[in-house]
């Protein structure tokens, strides 16, 4: 009997030895048959890949006149020499660039990098990295599961964490600051990053490295890999020097990124800029654009962008229906049409001097102003109850404050009660004894009290019946005391007025500069006080 149980031990075992021997052979199997169908299925995409990559379409014509060298950026010669010293020499710093749309900052900034490369004194190597990051699609995510600036730790939990993920290990992921370790990265759109991301990356720029958190690390577990332990304890490298490119105004970017960057400014490129973009983007597109296309085009065109894109519609069209490859004048109203083009608001000068009509200054955006013309009427009325209209600008304004939102009286008017207070110190007449009727024209926003000087020229224009020099325009906040009070974007101002046709402007005397004396192309004169400002600016009474 023992002899029998022993039998059947043994078949038993041996039975169940077999089973497991089926099982792992199965298993083996079963991997076997997966690797060859995943490199089956690879080698089909892998094909199907290589496919599409040989289908190729010719380049953009945006890519082709992409500027290949700090000549073919028209326009902008100050903001290159300004680029040039902040990051081609020994100490680079990190830099803002304020301008608008299609004015070669991208482009700009590669090149620099390139330059600094040549320098035997930049610590940028030979092998540095131009890495660029798009703002407003590196969203911040609040899980933390993924963070294309800063970096990321992909844990365990999440699905495709790996063999270490497997294994119970947390995996940093670099992000641009990292990968632009050595080189420059660049930032478009800054001005819309995420809070959070920004004060990460102020963190960075402070550190100059990346230091990443996960629950899933701890410094005792033996199993982490040492390049782990040392991503964690000592941080990812990212000693960059960062551009970030904007078009909004300095005042919406956050002070603490301004603090620690110097900022340069793009101009807005000029018609006669425009034309040489596009004369330049025909030759390349195998055509020759005419005098009086070009004159069309400069019209509507406000950056080179804009300018390409209109000359490749007209380009294809010509070649669709025609062998002569010219474009002419109509190819460019028929694309101004169908896109529905607004003509380029150029402002201008007025042909004879006006009583009541001054040429102002207005800024629209980053090293951008325009000519604003401010309009005054007075109508005698009931003494000491005059009234005062203001036609053109807003009522009030919105103040966002500390968790509340202020509506307060428009700052361009409260410069207009200002402004009466004055005139009744410089004129025998009482501004109060009249309706005064103020209009800035052209529908262009007004705010801050820049306005205020030429307001006052105006209306004291008008109640002295004396002409205004409609060659001149003005600048300069004006005080209670008639004294003229220092202003923002005055570079761009005077060269508003230059291209306005005005052969001089006044500016506020805090705001002179030696430059201004020999380099504006236009007569600048600075001024202290109201009085000064009528001496210049009033003809000789008709």
């Amino acid at each position: 009997m023992p002899f029998f149980a022993a039998n059947v031990l043994t078949y038993v075992q041996f039975a169940f030895a077999i089973i497991i021997g089926l099982y792992f052979w199965n298993l083996l199997r079963s991997q076997q048959t997966s690797k060859v169908a995943v490199e089956r299925e690879s080698v089909k995409e892998t094909e199907k890949l290589k496919r599409l990559r040989d289908v190729s379409l010719t380049q953009p014509l945006a890519e082709v006149t992409r500027p290949r060298g700090f000549g073919e950026i028209v326009g902008q010669s100050q903001a290159l020499i300004a680029l040039r010293a902040a990051l081609c020499g020994r100490n680079p710093q990190h830099v803002l660039v304020y301008g608008p749309p299609g004015v070669g900052k991208t482009a700009a900034a590669r090149l620099i990098l390139e330059e600094a490369k040549r320098n035997e004194e930049s610590p940028f190597g030979t092998d540095a990295k131009f890495v660029e990051l798009d703002a407003n699609t590196a969203r911040f995510d609040e899980r933390g599961i993924a963070d294309p600036l800063i970096g990321s730790v992909h844990d365990p939990i999440y699905q495709g964490a790996g063999p270490l993920g497997v294994a119970g290990v947390p995996q940093p992921k670099p992000g641009a600051v990292t990968k632009a370790h050595g080189g420059i990265l660049f930032i478009d759109e800054i001005g819309e990053l995420h809070s959070m991301q920004i004060n990460k990356l102020l963190k960075v720029l402070e550190d100059r490295k990346v230091f990443l958190e996960s629950a899933y690390y701890s410094p005792e577990d033996v199993n982490v890999p040492r390049h782990i332990h040392d991503i964690f304890q000592n941080g990812l490298p990212a000693d960059f020097r960062m551009v970030g490119a904007t078009t909004r105004m300095p005042e919406d970017i956050p002070p603490a990124i301004r603090s620690r960057c110097l900022e340069i400014f793009f101009s807005r490129l000029t018609p006669d800029e425009i034309t040489v973009i596009a004369v330049n983007a025909a030759e390349k597109l195998g055509f020759k654009l005419d005098e009086d296309a070009a004159c069309v085009l400069k019209k509507y065109a406000t950056s080179g962008r804009e300018a390409v894109n209109i000359i490749q519609l007209a380009g294809g069209m010509i070649a669709n229906s025609r062998s002569e490859r010219v474009i002419t004048a109509p190819e460019i109203e028929w694309v101004v049409a169908s896109g529905q083009h607004s003509p380029r608001p150029e402002k201008t000068i007025t042909a004879e001097p006006q009583v009541g009509v001054v040429n102002g200054l207005a800024v629209l955006g980053p090293n951008y102003a325009t000519l604003l013309e401010i309009e005054v009427a007075t109508l005698p009325a009931e003494p000491g109850r005059g009234r005062i209209t203001v036609t053109g600008i807003i009522e009030e304004e919105e103040m966002g404050m500390r968790g509340r939102t202020l509506r307060r009286k428009s700052m361009a008017i409260g410069s207009v009660e200002n402004v009466l207070t004055v005139l009744r110190s410089v004129t025998s007449t009482n501004p109060r004894d009249y309706d005064i009727h103020v209009n800035f024209s052209g529908g262009l926003p007004v705010d801050g009290p820049s306005a205020g000087l030429a307001m006052a020229l105006a209306i004291y224009s008008s109640l002295t019946n004396q002409h205004i020099d409609n060659c001149a325009a003005v600048t300069g906040e004006l005080s209670l005391r008639g004294t003229v009070k220092a202003v923002g974007g005055i570079v761009a101002k005077i060269n508003a007025a230059r291209e306005a046709g005005a052969r001089r402007v006044l500016v506020p005397k805090d705001n002179w500069q030696t430059m201004f004396s020999h380099e504006m192309g236009i007569e600048v004169c600075p001024v202290a006080h109201i009085e000064e400002a009528t001496e210049i600016m009033l003809l000789v009474q008709k």
